[in-house]
């Protein structure tokens, strides 16, 4: 199994945070390309053991830029057709589920989340998620599940929060890769700092209490995860 991660960002400055640190404790090197800066994207994937998609600022709706509509292209010319194993998270599961046609979009009611709220395993995702898990949001927008997908897990504002499709391809709408040092940054932003005052949006004091209380659960699940997901991605 090759050691290699192919890590796709959306900003210069995105951090890996604790999924990075639970990949590299497993031995893996990553090859970081941030397709919204210019970086091109390999067509042949068969030289990583996984892909990782993080989040970022842009909407899997923005065909006009050229480093999403690049990266919609490669995800369903390369990395679908060869079958990588794939993570992708909240920008980046919408992108996955946007290729395999789910729509994406915001919330019927104009609702996001920001901040810590719990999610709750669906019918078919007892083994992704065995209890509810209190998880770090920052959405405004959702995918839908796509048809050849399985729904895995919900929560109250935003019923889809987890989907698979078989064994190696994952989209999560929440993000556990956070520290209290990325929530810090985000919420301190230019930008993130302006929807800090959206309805129902937790307080940067709040998201802190949140992580303190919530995150060495998170961080439990995520390591059970991560050996889920790369087993599976040995043998897919």
């Amino acid at each position: 199994m090759s050691k290699q991660v192919l890590v796709i960002v959306h900003a210069a400055n995105t951090s890996t945070g604790k999924v990075g640190q639970a990949l590299q404790r497993r031995g893996f090197m990553f090859d970081r390309r941030c397709p919204v800066e210019g970086d091109t994207l390999p067509t042949d994937m068969r030289g990583y053991a996984a892909c990782i998609i993080f989040g970022g600022p842009q909407s899997a709706n923005d065909d006009h830029n050229p480093g999403i509509h690049s990266e919609l292209e490669w995800l369903e010319r390369s990395v679908l057709p060869q079958q990588t194993p794939t993570l992708g998270i909240c920008l980046g599961a919408q992108l996955l589920a946007r290729v395999m046609g789910g729509r994406v979009g915001p919330h019927p009611d104009g609702l996001v989340e920001i901040g810590y709220f719990q999610i709750h395993p669906s019918e078919y995702g007892q083994t992704f998620l065995e209890e509810p898990l209190w998880v770090y949001q920052w959405h405004a927008e959702t995918f839908e599940i796509p048809c050849s997908a399985v729904h895995l897990a919900s929560s109250e504002r935003f019923p889809n929060q987890a989907f698979c499709f078989g064994n190696s391809i994952y989209g999560l709408q929440f993000h556990p890769e956070m520290t209290d040092t990325t929530i810090t940054r985000w919420c301190r932003s230019t930008a993130g700092s302006r929807q800090l005052s959206q309805p129902g949006t937790q307080k940067l004091t709040e998201q802190l209490t949140g992580y303190r209380a919530h995150a060495p659960t998170s961080h439990c699940w995520l390591e059970r995860f991560i050996n889920h997901f790369l087993n599976n991605s040995s043998h897919g």
